[in-house]
């Protein structure tokens, strides 16, 4: 199942933007090294061409693709798909304007502070979002588990090194809406993963690079960071030790890449989550990890997706 494989680092600073590709070969998978990604309409080009000829392609991103069912259910809109061509549109035109004071939050514009000014609290999204706690502002997904996984930053909240929203406007504006416009499949709201790779075309997924370190052996001890060059160095040895049983080949310029811990700069840990990413999705599409999916019932289904891999 699936051709190709392509996995995107992504923000709202292009510098920041990465992507790793691995290709199915006879044996199992080769994978190059992280590269940037390339401007939204250069990134459409290249996932046409890479779909070209009857081959089927997985891509994911890091970002949320999909929304808490608590506000899911008071648009109105039916499911996660239908939103998001409404968004940005019509009555939904405010959607993706990012509210700086509280009076300015509503279901139409739940995105909130676009600054941080003293005084902005999570709270304030309460009320005008129509919530009594900011756990119903994350999706099952992005909650707090029993095997001691953080709760994630909320969708809608904009403010910190953490929060997503601002990458999932970005992405759902700029990558997501025109890929599905031509053509391109949402996992898991259009189906299994085995479902989806019997047709051709392009399938996009949501990942998280920090839940995938520990699918492919890499885990950073106590005072290591993935920001330093030295720690990223140490993740080479696992790695290769996975893609040994894992039947994955580095090409040369990708094991050069991983052995040097991705440049000396900070920014390293960008094509890093990039590389790290995608070697997780192997994992699921050579079904040593399952996919995934959401246990709330049907309405969670239609509106909050999930990330790959997850348990």
């Amino acid at each position: 199942m699936f051709d190709t494989l392509i996995h995107s680092d992504w923000s709202v600073q292009q510098s920041k933007k990465w992507m790793a590709v691995a290709e199915r070969t006879g044996l199992g998978w080769t994978v190059d090294a992280p590269r940037p990604v390339p401007s939204g309409s250069e990134l459409a080009k290249l996932i046409e061409d890479w779909t070209g000829g009857g081959r089927t392609v997985l891509v994911g991103f890091d970002f949320p693709i999909g929304l808490p069912a608590a506000f899911g259910r008071q648009t109105g809109l039916g499911n996660f798909p239908t939103a998001l061509f409404a968004f940005g549109s019509g009555e939904w035109k405010d959607f993706y304007n990012v509210a700086d004071e509280p009076k300015d939050i509503s279901t139409k514009r739940p995105f909130y502070p676009n600054t941080s000014h003293k005084g902005r609290r999570q709270a304030d999204m309460f009320g005008p979002l129509g919530v009594g706690s900011i756990d119903e502002l994350r999706r099952e997904c992005e909650r707090k588990t029993a095997e001691n996984r953080r709760a994630a930053c909320p969708l809608f909240w904009t403010l910190g090194a953490n929060q997503v929203g601002k990458a999932a406007i970005d992405g759902w504006q700029h990558v997501i809406r025109p890929a599905v416009a031509r053509g391109a499949r949402l996992w898991p709201f259009d189906g299994r993963l085995d479902d989806l790779a019997m047709s051709p075309g392009c399938v996009l997924c949501e990942t998280y690079p920090r839940e995938s370190y520990g699918h492919v052996g890499v885990a950073f001890g106590s005072g290591q960071s993935k920001r330093r060059r030295q720690d990223r160095r140490l993740a080479a040895a696992p790695i290769m030790s996975w893609a040994k049983w894992a039947r994955v080949e580095f090409t040369a310029r990708a094991q050069a890449e991983l052995f040097d811990g991705f440049g000396p700069r900070k920014l390293g840990e960008d094509p890093f989550d990039a590389f790290i990413g995608l070697l997780s999705m192997i994992e699921v599409v050579d079904h040593r990890r399952l996919e995934g999916g959401t246990s709330l019932g049907d309405e969670a289904a239609r509106w909050e997706g999930w990330i790959l891999g997850q348990r």
